[in-house]
């Protein structure tokens, strides 16, 4: 892979971006887009909420989604009491008007199951359905997701509304997807019941073959004398006057995942069964939402849909999205996925919601397009007046078609039409990765449970660290699991794996053992599945590919500054490093480390493994990235400042998007055609400050 590089020092704007190639394997990739029933192109539109107008403004609504080009729209996902407004009672001429006004436009429907609002109704006859918290309160009503993940009363009437819905619409000709339930465990993740306490339990007795010795050897109890002799004498881990066992905790955090997963399952297969051939997701917040494993999620659904917000005062965070859509295209295999939420502007629930300047919308959307996403959603589609959300951006906002929110929303429709028109091959593409980055929900549960030896151990801080540095680079990242296929990859990196098992060591090993370059950073390697620390020296599991022992962490104090060579700064943690075969490339200049190794490189078969026992800041972030990439034999596209390049390729065909962040304009090296505007681009192509250009590349 040639380094990109200014064409001359005459030229310095103008940037070649080398040219790319699909991976081995992927020369020939057949994919379907979506595979949404009947919607062939880009999909576009957002969340519709026609509930909360009268029906003469459906009528417009609808004419309106016409002249913004929307073609899918998510209905009904907060509308069970409108549906079922007392028990077995069920009133669908409103939604049989709205699906038959749709189709007559043309416009498909991402149908919601409404279980994420059980209506009041419900808890009123079911008051014991209500979710309690650790501390043992029992929450009330006024917002989503309050009913136990585990309650039978919910899921039976949970199974009654989505039989009701597959029963009559599954065959609708508007139907293009099923939307179950609404970001699941975004308000909601744990229940601490008596009736999820004994869930809790059968799920433990099928984890551990109803073998209790095996749990208490797993939890450790014999510690602070914890050991169970019946399984009814188990709790989920409620408040305590101090920490409560972190193996039972972990436990729970899987119980909690997999127990939102079950209440998915039960509706996806009954839309399955009564509406084959329609698909049927939910959406994720993939890197927002701590309490669910998505990699076990993604293998459920048959869409990977995922929402997004952009962190609204973080200068750069458009590297954030870029994170989170890459994260996203992890979970769905390399798949195309969907965008089901995202902004016009600004949202309504951060501290400060800042409101997106002209053209930075677009720019958002296309950069998932870019990343992988097929379709772009929005929440919503015309602002609220009233409610909880009513400061929410939307499609249509408060001020109507006469605003810059409005032109830009149309403006994307029209050109995400032609798209899909001219280029309909695009749809059946594949994001070209240089790297691959290892990410593990269950790491990190684990990494943040109370105890561990500094609180400024943060999970999302060093991924975003790494990935951040390698975005400036110009690489592009697959996420992968910790016991993924890495075999493709010329680099992986490792940012934080406190929880490794056996079997993601060993696939770790193996990779570098057969030619691949391995990053791992500190704190990596520490324990197994079960919290439980890996016998002999730190980094345990980790400890033979990286030829290396941590014979103590040196956490360091809050503010405190220490010095690797030859002058990079860094603070938070430094260890004691005894060599095991590992070369020292970088020592500790002063701290309590002094004179030991900070950054190591360890020959390993055919590959190499780099361990970073510190954090570095930005700038010695980069430079001992540079010295890993060498060996990867990789090389940084060093692109202009805040531009970010991502290829789709597949079935010969590659398309180059190109998006500037910057306020300055600037040039970079391609050859192709501009699908909006049909220019030929003969060795450069412009992109002036803020915009996105997309090139079919020859």
């Amino acid at each position: 892979m040639s380094q990109a590089r200014p064409t001359s020092p005459d030229t310095s704007s103008t940037w070649e971006v080398p040219p790319g190639a699909p991976p081995e394997g992927q020369g020939a990739v057949v994919l379907t887009g979506l595979g949404l029933r009947g919607l062939t192109s880009i999909a576009y539109g957002g969340d519709y909420n026609p509930e909360q107008w009268p029906p003469q403004v459906w009528e417009e609504d609808v004419e309106l989604m016409r002249q913004a080009g929307v073609n899918l729209v998510s209905l009904g996902i907060f509308s069970w009491v409108l549906l079922e407004p007392s028990e077995g009672r069920f009133t669908f001429d409103w939604l049989d008007r709205i699906m038959d006004m749709l189709h007559k436009a043309g416009i498909f429907v991402d149908l919601g199951t409404p279980t994420a609002v059980p209506p009041a109704w419900f808890f009123r006859a079911y008051p014991q359905a209500r979710p309690v918290d650790r501390e043992g309160h029992v929450l009330g009503g006024g917002y989503r997701q309050t009913f136990c993940p585990s309650s039978p009363e919910y899921a039976a009437a949970a199974t009654r509304i989505t039989e009701q819905l597959a029963r009559r619409y599954g065959d609708h000709p508007a139907l293009a997807l099923w939307h179950v339930h609404n970001e699941y465990g975004q308000a909601l993740a744990s229940c601490y019941c008596p009736v999820s306490a004994a869930a809790f339990r059968r799920w433990l007795r099928a984890r551990y073959a109803d073998d209790l010795a095996a749990l208490n050897e797993a939890w450790g109890t014999t510690f602070w004398g914890q050991c169970y002799s019946d399984w009814e004498e188990i709790e989920p881990p409620r408040l305590t006057p101090h920490v409560v066992n972190p193996s039972q905790q972990l436990d729970f955090m899987r119980f909690s995942s997999d127990e939102l997963l079950k209440c998915f399952q039960a509706e996806r297969d009954i839309l399955h069964a009564l509406s084959p051939g329609v698909p049927v997701t939910t959406n994720f917040q993939i890197a927002n939402c701590k309490g669910l494993d998505y990699w076990r999620w993604a293998s459920e659904v048959d869409v990977v849909s995922n929402d997004h917000y952009l962190q609204a005062e973080r200068a750069d965070n458009y590297i954030e999205l870029a994170m989170c859509a890459d994260l996203t295209r992890g979970a769905a295999g390399g798949r195309p996925w969907l965008l089901m939420e995202h902004s016009t502007s600004a949202v309504n629930w951060q501290p400060r919601n800042i409101a997106k300047r002209p053209r930075e919308m677009r720019r958002n959307s296309l950069a998932h397009l870019a990343r992988g996403a097929n379709g772009v959603m929005f929440f919503q589609w015309r602002a609220s007046r009233f409610g909880a959300e009513k400061f929410h951006s939307a499609m249509v906002p408060h001020g109507g078609t006469e605003t810059r929110i409005w032109r830009e929303v149309t403006e994307l429709g029209a050109d995400l039409a032609t798209l899909s028109a001219k280029e309909p091959e695009l749809l059946n593409t594949q994001v070209l990765a240089d790297i691959a980055m290892v990410w593990d929900w269950e790491s990190w549960w684990a990494l943040e449970l109370p105890w561990r030896p500094s609180v400024d151990l943060n999970y999302r801080e060093r991924v975003e660290a790494y990935y951040t540095r390698l975005w400036h680079h110009g690489l592009t990242v697959d996420f992968v699991q910790p016991t993924g296929d890495l075999t493709r990859y010329p680099l992986v990196v490792v940012p934080s794996l406190y929880l490794t098992t056996q079997e993601a060591a060993a696939n770790l090993t193996s990779y570098v053992d057969n030619g691949g370059t391995l990053l791992v950073s500190y704190f990596s390697g520490i324990v197994d599945e079960h919290d439980t620390i890996y016998p002999g020296s730190h980094p345990g599991a980790l400890r033979e590919v990286l030829g290396l022992k941590v014979e103590e962490f040196l956490p360091l104090r809050a503010g405190e500054q220490i010095t690797v060579e030859p002058d990079i700064q860094a603070d938070v943690w430094a260890e004691h490093i005894v060599p095991t075969g590992a070369e020292v490339v970088l020592r500790y200049l002063d701290g309590p480390a002094a004179g030991g190794p900070a950054v190591t490189r360890h020959r390993f078969g055919r590959g190499q493994a780099w361990y970073v026992s510190t954090r570095p800041d930005s700038a010695g972030l980069d430079s001992i990235l540079r010295r890993v990439y060498a060996d990867a034999g990789l090389a940084p596209r060093e692109l202009p400042p805040n531009v970010e390049v991502v290829r789709r390729t597949g079935n010969g065909v590659s398309y180059l998007i190109a998006i500037n962040h910057s306020d300055q304009d600037v040039t970079v090296l391609a050859r192709g055609v501009e699908p909006l505007t049909g220019i030929r681009r003969d060795g450069t192509l412009p992109i002036p400050a803020g915009e996105v250009r997309i090139l079919r590349e020859e």
